[in-house]
């Protein structure tokens, strides 16, 4: 696996011709993102120089096991070039880093505030998963977070 100091960084124009996917909990750019990369309801596919996007849903959002590496092949059918995210479990991104995708975590807010964010060098890539797998398929709790 890469490191975060192995990871490619962009250049200004190379980041305005990206297709930025996005975790989220709806169909639009006002959207907020999802936390949960393998379990959220739809990926916007953004457009990073237009910002015209399409919108994925995940069919992975009810799988009994394997949503992460099923939601990342669908993201990796689209030709997208950076995943923005909450969260990313380890099959999910070992599948997004063989696709040669950048996996950007940690984010939070609108989808449109996110990509906004990203095209200013506001957040940076992980070289690593962020949690264990099945991170969201709930706890029992209501509110799809596992706790250890």
């Amino acid at each position: 696996m890469r490191n975060q100091k192995e990871l490619k960084e962009e250049t200004k124009e190379e980041i305005n011709k990206m297709k930025i996917a996005v975790s989220a909990t709806a169909g639009n750019l006002d959207a907020m993102i999802d936390l949960r990369f393998g379990r959220c309801p739809y990926f916007l596919i953004v457009d990073s120089e237009t910002m015209r996007f399409e919108v994925l849903p995940n069919a992975a959002l009810g799988a009994v096991g394997g949503a992460g590496i099923q939601a990342a092949q669908a993201v990796a059918s689209k030709g997208v070039n950076v995943l923005i995210t909450g969260n990313v479990g380890p099959n999910a991104f070992q599948a997004l880093s063989a696709a040669g995708i950048k996996v950007v975590t940690g984010a939070f807010g609108t989808v449109r505030e996110v990509v906004e964010k990203y095209k200013h060098g506001e957040l940076k890539g992980t070289g690593a998963p962020t949690v264990r797998g099945h991170f969201g398929m709930g706890g029992g709790r209501g509110q799809g977070l596992r706790r250890w």
